[in-house]
């Protein structure tokens, strides 16, 4: 394993109690929802279809794939993580192994969903785009949600990430124009969507922000109420995050 995964392996070995609380709160669950999984997923039909959940974590994703009536295999480089996620969906298939080099099976899967997992990566944040090329059955989509660099929330991300013991030396907004250039020849990019205004950071972020849990219910509903007056005027230039459909060629 690369230091820079091992690295991050064992930042969310030992955040991963304190994460699942903050990330996986009744309001997180429906900024997840509204906010990642609805553009996330939209327009496809994932029933009967089989989908790896990289760098699945706890399975914060998972009942939404299954209510979709997907067949998921998930995925994640935190024994921690993939200890949690077993404990939580017990029938599913988990597997603790990097997503730079899975050793799952080539053409495997007919939708790989990434959730905020590939701005751990760098610098092989390519590494894993080309795994996860691999692992797609041809017309496959690539579904993923990630910060991205060109915007003005990332100008504060970036001095926060270098500072704050939360995060590791090797995180940082993707880069998703010169991202998607490189892998020109392999995938089409289907669309973006961008989105992330105050829930996103108050509500989404409370770990980040040490908001205390029993604080958030005092104060989300009316901020997810303004991110979604907000959400239309979104651009890559006020967006905290970007949610992108791509599709294997």
């Amino acid at each position: 394993m690369r230091p820079s995964e091992e690295a991050q392996r064992a930042q969310y070995n030992a955040q991963i109690d304190e994460y699942d609380a903050h990330y996986d709160d009744p309001w997180s669950r429906i900024y997840r929802e509204r906010f990642v999984h609805a553009p996330l997923l939209a327009g496809l039909d994932l029933r009967g279809r089989r989908v790896l959940d990289a760098m699945c974590g706890s399975g914060l994703s998972m009942q939404t794939l299954l209510d979709r009536g997907a067949q998921v295999t998930a995925l994640d480089v935190s024994d921690s993580a993939i200890a949690s996620f077993r404990r939580r969906w017990p029938a599913a298939v988990a597997v603790c192994g990097s997503i730079t080099d899975s050793g799952l099976p080539g053409g495997g899967f007919d939708t790989v969903v990434v959730v905020g997992g590939l701005h751990h990566l760098h610098p092989h944040v390519d590494d894993a785009v080309a795994e996860i090329h691999r692992l797609l059955t041809p017309g496959g989509t690539f579904c993923f949600m990630e910060p991205h660099t060109g915007s003005l929330p990332d100008i504060f991300r970036r001095v926060w990430y270098r500072y704050d013991r939360l995060f590791v030396d090797n995180e940082a907004a993707v880069d998703l124009t010169a991202l998607r250039q490189r892998f020109a020849d392999r995938f089409v990019a289907m669309g973006e969507h961008f989105a992330g205004g105050p829930a996103f950071l108050l509500v989404f972020n409370s770990m980040a922000f040490r908001i205390p849990l029993r604080a958030k219910g005092w104060y989300s509903p009316a901020v997810l109420r303004l991110e979604a007056l907000l959400a239309p005027w979104q651009t890559s230039r006020t967006a905290c995050f970007a949610v992108c459909q791509w599709r294997k060629r």
